[in-house]
C-alpha cells in the first residue's frame, strides 16, 4: 500500500493561490505510476467531497468537480512520485482539509483507498 504525505496548505485571502503537493513514500518508487491519484476535501460538519483526479501512467485524463473546474488543476510527476493541485482564484468555500489518495480508476473515486493525513487550506474573505 502506498503512503502519502500532503503539504502546501496554509492561509490565503480570497482570490489567491496555493499549490498542494502529495508525495508518495515507502515502496512506491517503481509503482506510483500504476495508481490513479486524486484530491478530496472535507470541511467541518460536511462530508468528504471529491475535488479532482488524474489517471495513472502519464496522467492523460483528468476529472474535476464542477465547483473547482476552471480554477484548480491536478497534475502528476511520476519521476518524483508526486501529485499536485494548483488552486487559483480561491474562495472561502474552498476552506477544508485537503487529502490526497491513490486509487484504481480516475473516473471512479470509490476505488480510492490509500489516504494521506491531509493539509489545511483556509481562505479568508
Amino acid at each position: 500500500q502506498v503512503q502519502l504525505v500532503e503539504s502546501g496548505g496554509g492561509l490565503v485571502q480570497a482570490g489567491g493561490s496555493l499549490r498542494l503537493s502529495c508525495a508518495a513514500s515507502g515502496r512506491t518508487f517503481s509503482t506510483f505510476s500504476r495508481y490513479a491519484m486524486g484530491w478530496f476535501r472535507q470541511a467541518p460538519g460536511k462530508e468528504r467531497e471529491f475535488v479532482a483526479t488524474i489517471s495513472r501512467w502519464s496522467g492523460g485524463s483528468t476529472y474535476y468537480a464542477d465547483s473547482v473546474k476552471g480554477r484548480f488543476t491536478i497534475s502528476r510527476d511520476n519521476a518524483k512520485n508526486t501529485v499536485y493541485l494548483q488552486m487559483n482564484s480561491l474562495k472561502p468555500e474552498d476552506t477544508a482539509v485537503y487529502h490526497c489518495a491513490a486509487g484504481s480508476y480516475y473516473n471512479d473515486y470509490s476505488t480510492f483507498a490509500s489516504w494521506g493525513q491531509g493539509t489545511q487550506v483556509t481562505v479568508s474573505s
